[in-house]
């Protein structure tokens, strides 16, 4: 286990003490008394303290149409979860100077000042009390990718809690419910293309596999204080200043399920089925509308570019059968280093070693291999799958694969193709003497057998039960490249518009891609099993229920659909969006609630 990591106090005193004065109006009663520094959340045992209003009675109870997000609902089904050790983990947000090797020193926001942030390594129980300490000169959240956490900590802005503002504190409290690879990010704008993410680990405690080392691998892709760009600059030039959703909602917390500009969640068929705004058929030509309206929130001037161009215009992956992207980044990183200074992890001849890997990127899918080796998958976001060898795997925004391998006597790269861009990242597994490779080393493992999500079987531990759905929601996913209008069913983001879902049902989601993009889907709050192409009249694959993988995230290619099931088994108001950080941020966002 891991030694938590401590707070720096970067910005000083001063920062400190504006701190408590901010945080007295983002915060109800906190943990120290209405005068003290720390944003409330809920005890280890479920009971719900101090904290953020979240349209709730003082007591926690769910008022309106939708459970809460610290709803009575949120709290008993948290005192129904394993219950272990006390982890207090303080953690800073800060402005910092990074190095990604090579002389290239940066100027970032991250956690710690370490890039990627400091490992969190959990077991399943554990009751975690972890502190954020803000001090950027902007608000911010943490997100726990992947892992499905009460919903009153989930970290999403105006939805879950309201943001925490510079030189502020939020003390997130919740218990760890199940193992896997998970990572850790801001869930506001496009703060986590900037250096705010770790990796978060789950240790099984029944772990079954056998290993001699382990190795994280975290991804990315990389533009922040290069030449002068920012995140920033480069939504604005996407978008033309019409960006800066929040992740979260424009306005209070109103978790009433009230829809003020008359909008409902569209047509519910008697059979449950809810079709939004799409024929049942599902139109597969989004021909846009260079116009557009909403567009991500009320429009803004744009603003002046900082930085060189950078939007890609003539990227194209065949394995996505699409662009590969929206944004040519200068760099694309393994645990924070460029290419042409890799980073290294040392084993010995006949190693077992556990990978997991981690896509935290932007804008970017990567297509990985390691040179020399075969991969054995075992998990996919964080779930066991029965074990399947593969020379390659292709990471989405948000994705996680483990794999092992069986390490062999040399120095062998670790590539990871960046998808459409023609570039790539590296590392270097050293076991031996040996040249290093070129930054430009291709494995030829890259263009062999290539295993995906869809093809792969879970565990039977984690199985889903064959159920017929009580519920379908089917969504299209719309928008172009010139008007940057990204959205699901060309409706921007409105956190009052809400997809319904009852405690206790199975729910299936049909997603149709409309577009000429690939997105990958993430789901907040539960994982699904990936069933296949949709589908109007049938069940959408031709595999067992029991047989789908298990996930969070998942690719929706263009002009093609996806079906995904999962159990409605952790209440609350959960996001649905494109984990494309541009994409999400101009409106591809919904919320799915909980009806009481």
């Amino acid at each position: 286990m891991r030694t938590p990591p401590t707070r720096r106090a970067v910005l000083g005193a001063a920062v400190a003490t504006a701190g408590t004065t901010v945080l007295a109006a983002c915060s109800g009663e906190s943990e120290t008394g209405r005068s003290g520094t720390k944003a409330g959340g809920a005890d280890a045992d479920g009971t719900t303290r101090g904290g953020v209003n979240h349209g709730t009675s003082p007591r926690g109870r769910s008022t309106g149409e939708y459970v809460s997000p610290d709803g009575e609902e949120v709290a008993a089904a948290e005192a129904k979860r394993p219950s272990g050790p006390s982890r207090k983990i303080d953690l800073t947000a800060t402005p910092s100077r990074l190095d990604l090797g090579g002389g290239l020193v940066v100027g970032s926001w991250a956690y710690e000042a370490r890039l990627p942030g400091p490992e969190l390594r959990f077991a399943v129980g554990d009751n975690v009390t972890l502190t954020l300490a803000n001090h950027l000169p902007a608000t911010t959240t943490l997100h726990w990718h992947g892992l499905n956490v009460r919903n009153d900590m989930d970290g999403v802005p105006d939805l879950t809690q309201k943001a925490i503002k510079p030189g502020a504190e939020f003390t997130y409290r919740f218990k760890v419910p199940h193992p896997g690879t998970y990572w850790f990010h801001p869930h506001t704008g496009v703060q986590q293309d900037r250096g705010l993410y770790a990796p978060l680990i789950v240790d099984d405690p029944k772990e079954p596999l056998k290993y001699d080392k382990e190795w994280v691998v975290v991804l990315d892709d990389w533009v922040d204080g290069v030449d002068g760009s920012t995140p920033d600059s480069v939504l604005d030039e996407l978008s033309r200043g019409r960006g800066g959703m929040d992740h979260g909602g424009s306005g209070g917390m109103d978790h009433d399920g009230s829809d003020h500009d008359g909008s409902d969640q569209g047509g519910m068929d008697h059979d449950g089925s809810d079709h939004g705004d799409m024929d049942q058929q599902g139109d597969m030509d989004d021909k846009g509308d260079a116009g557009g309206n909403g567009h991500g929130g009320s429009p803004k001037s744009a603003k002046r570019r900082s930085g060189p161009s950078r939007i890609m215009t003539d990227s194209f992956s065949r394995l996505l059968d699409s662009h590969g992207g929206n944004v040519a980044y200068p760099y694309y990183l393994i645990n924070g280093r460029v290419a042409n200074s890799p980073s290294s992890f040392s084993a010995k001849p006949g190693d077992r070693i556990r990978l997991r890997i981690i896509n935290a990127g932007g804008d970017t899918a990567f297509r990985v291999a390691l040179g020399g080796h075969r991969m054995t998958i075992t998990h996919t976001d964080g779930y066991p799958v029965r074990h399947t060898t593969t020379d390659a795997l292709l990471l989405g925004m948000g994705e996680r694969y483990d794999v092992m391998v069986t390490a062999g006597d040399g120095v062998f790269p670790l590539t990871a193709l960046a998808e459409g861009k023609r570039a790539s990242a590296l590392a270097l597994l050293r076991t031996g003497m040996g040249t290093a490779p070129s930054a430009s080393v291709r494995p030829r493992e890259l263009d062999g057998k290539l295993v995906e999500a869809g093809e792969l079987s879970p565990d039977g531990s984690v199985a889903l039960s064959v159920r017929k759905p009580d519920r379908t929601i089917r969504f299209k996913l719309t928008g172009n490249m010139k008007a940057f209008d990204w959205a699901f069913d060309r409706e921007p983001y409105n956190p009052r518009r809400r997809h319904p879902v009852k405690a206790g049902e199975r729910v299936r989601m049909e997603f149709y891609n409309v577009t000429t993009m690939w997105h990958p889907i993430h789901l907040h709050g539960h994982s699904f099993g990936v069933v296949g192409a949709a589908g109007p009249q049938r069940r959408a694959s031709h595999r067992r229920a029991a047989d789908w993988a298990r996930k969070d995230t998942a690719i929706v290619r263009p002009h093609s659909s996806l079906a995904i099931e999962f159990d409605a088994d952790n209440p609350g108001l959960w996001m649905l969006h494109c984990h494309n950080i541009y994409h999400s941020d101009v409106g591809m966002m919904t919320v799915v609630g909980y009806r009481r």
